[in-house]
Formats: structure tokens, sequence, C-alpha cells
């Protein structure tokens, strides 16, 4: 029994050192549920699940950061010309993919964990 949970923990440590988002844990401990998801997915499908993850949290910090700055009137970049707005827009979108790119406010962590868990259980009942 004791080598089967050694090689339970070398399957998490394999399956995250080739995730692109490094989910070694979750709440603090490993995440045996999330690496036999991942030894079921392709890397092509991984890899499509990290996108659309990093894409969605993208979106969501666009909206947040949106709605921080449409009150903002003044001189500077957040000014109250005709420009602004349309300046302010591709700026805050240029934020949020950044933001999203560097690792974000851990949407996309647990976003990428649920498309890899429910794309498991497709392959498991197909």
């Amino acid at each position: 029994m004791q080598t089967g949970m050694i090689n339970t923990a070398h399957v998490v440590n394999s399956a995250f050192s080739n995730s692109a988002f490094s989910v070694e844990s979750r709440n603090g401990r490993p995440d045996f549920e999330l690496a036999a998801a991942l030894q079921k997915v392709s890397p092509q499908q991984q890899t499509k699940a990290q996108k659309t993850a990093t894409d969605f949290e993208a979106m969501f910090l666009n909206s947040m950061f949106s709605q921080m700055t449409s009150s903002l009137k003044g001189e500077g970049p957040f000014g109250d010309t005709p420009g602004t707005g349309v300046w302010r827009s591709m700026l805050t979108e240029q934020y949020s993919k950044n933001f999203a790119k560097a690792g974000g406010v851990g949407v996309a962590t647990e976003v990428y964990r649920t498309l890899i868990l429910q794309q498991a259980k497709t392959i498991r009942t197909a």
C-alpha cells in the first residue's frame, strides 16, 4: 500500500510539471483528482484548456478594469476628451491580457482545473 502512495505522488508531480499552470496543490494539499484527470487528457486538449482559461480570466479582468476606470475624469491619460474613451478601453484590454498571462488572480487556474476534470469524465464515459 505504501508503494501505491509513492507512485501516486510521483504521478501528481510528473503531471503537474508538464502543466504550464504549475498547479501543484489545492488548498495546500496535492490535487490527486486533477493529476489523474491530466493523465487521461491529451496534451493538445490541455494546451487548449490553458488558453481558454487564460482568455476567460483576461475577459473577466477587462470587465473589472473597465468598471474601475469608467468614472475617472480629469487631466492626463484618463481625461475627458473624445478620444480617451477608446484609448482607455484599449489600455484596460492590454492590462487585462498582461495580468492574465502573468498569472492573474487565480480565476484561470480554477477554470483550467474544471475544464480538465470535465474532459476526463467525458473520456471515461465515452
